[in-house]
């Protein structure tokens, strides 16, 4: 079949965009289903007893993604969108097999690391596929919609994973819904999947005529995202400490409350709740930042999430307060997430945005490893309460920055617009 005109916009790409939120599903139930029993995995099977050695399967999943995503970063203009993403899925293959024939933690860690691969490449190019089909008037919408498929399956997996655990064995659980996510989304992806490279073409030469359409060097993207652009270096150290509080939730927060005697179906309703929040609210948020802006939203949703974290602190590992502080922080990072992507994107031009998103993906997703060590090693030192409390200092910390730091719509716009003759003169 012949592939039509190439067009920018939600309803003209329906179909290509709607088979990319379904598997970014995949892509986040493939995280999902540890959420809810991982830990607890390498407490009653391999007898870890220290905090810090559960959580080395975070650190090295967080390692990894983040250097995957800036390699994603900067190999998609050159090897192209859709074969990333082929390639991601076929790094899941090994993870449940891995998991199955675990005679070790170590194992469990290695396999961790394929996933932080997987995770990295088939999310960021979910992510940077679905800028390139929308063009830049429903970016947020796109980016919400983007995220919540990827949380909702986040949120089902870690609750169906959690409430099966409870009748058979937590490993075969994962293994075997593990095999099945991966070979599904695998297949999707190579039958169906279509590049978006026309997309970058038409969005450049419409929209950015007078800019370079060079592909942005890394060494470039990585300074401008990490420290020389306001607008970029507010949004990465945001990104980062948001998903150190989400290692924290992810690791830490299950024995925490089986520390306290809550029940395996416990854990896994507050797993579940936390990012299930998080996926059906976003949708809203996303849009909502395309009318009124990205920084309220920003600021809002880190100082929310550290208002959660400091209840779940002081809830004493207490189901229904632990609840609560899941809905809080998954309204609070469903007004982040999406919003960090859209304001980087907005301040870049689409032949610099998948580099860019690489390198704050990069950042983000460093996250998860300092999540995993500062929450492994101070729990083990001041016990569970007082890591929970020391992350939820960070994360207000941050919003604050972001207060400070970030430009308002009105400069982000003209800051854009001088970038983008200035890369049209540099050729940066």
């Amino acid at each position: 079949m012949t592939p039509g005109p190439v067009r920018l916009g939600l309803r003209e790409n329906a179909a290509q965009f709607s088979l990319l939120v379904a598997i970014n599903a995949f892509v986040g139930a493939m995280v999902g289903l540890e959420r809810s029993t991982l830990p607890l995995v390498g407490r009653e099977d391999f007898a870890l007893r220290s905090s810090a050695a559960v959580l080395t399967f975070i650190v090295a999943f967080g390692l990894t993604k983040a250097l995957t995503n800036l390699a994603a970063g900067a190999l998609a203009q050159q090897v192209g969108r859709r074969r990333l993403l082929i390639a991601g899925w076929a790094m899941a293959l090994p993870v449940p097999l891995l998991i199955a024939v675990a005679p070790s933690w170590g194992w469990v860690v290695a396999a961790n690391a394929f996933l932080g691969v997987n995770q990295g490449f088939a999310w960021s190019m979910t992510v940077v596929m679905k800028i390139d089909l929308v063009g830049p008037r429903r970016r947020g919408l796109a980016l919400g919609l983007n995220e919540s498929a990827g949380y909702g399956g986040v949120a089902l997996a870690a609750g169906l994973s959690g409430w099966l655990a409870a009748s058979f064995a937590p490993r075969d659980v994962l293994v075997v819904a593990g095999a099945i996510i991966a070979a599904t989304a695998l297949l999707l992806s190579v039958v169906f999947v279509r590049d978006t490279a026309g997309h970058v073409a038409l969005e450049q030469a419409r929209d950015h005529a007078g800019a370079d359409a060079a592909p942005l060097p890394l060494r470039d993207a990585f300074a401008r995202a990490t420290y020389r652009d306001p607008a970029l270096r507010s949004c990465s150290q945001a990104g980062l400490v948001n998903n150190l509080n989400d290692g924290l939730a992810w690791g830490l927060v299950p024995l925490y409350l089986a520390a306290h005697a809550a029940s395996v179906d416990d854990i896994a309703l507050v797993a579940a709740l936390y990012p299930g929040v998080w996926s059906v609210a976003q949708i809203g948020t996303g849009h909502w930042s395309d009318r009124i802006g990205r920084k309220p939203l920003i600021v809002a949703g880190m100082l929310t999430q550290a208002g959660a974290l400091a209840l779940l602190a002081v809830g004493n590992g207490a189901v229904p307060a632990a609840a609560l502080a899941a809905v809080l922080l998954g309204a609070g990072t469903a007004l982040v997430y999406p919003t960090l992507i859209a304001a980087m994107s907005d301040a870049v031009t689409p032949v610099a945005r998948a580099p860019v998103v690489g390198v704050y993906r990069f950042w983000r997703d460093s996250g998860y490893v300092f999540g995993g060590i500062i929450a492994g090693t101070v729990a083990d030192a001041l016990g569970y309460g007082g890591a929970i409390a020391i992350v939820a200092g960070l994360t207000a910390a941050s919003g604050l920055w972001v207060l400070y730091d970030l430009p308002g719509r009105k400069a982000s716009r003209a800051g854009t617009a001088r970038e983008a003759r200035r890369y049209a003169g540099e050729a940066l």
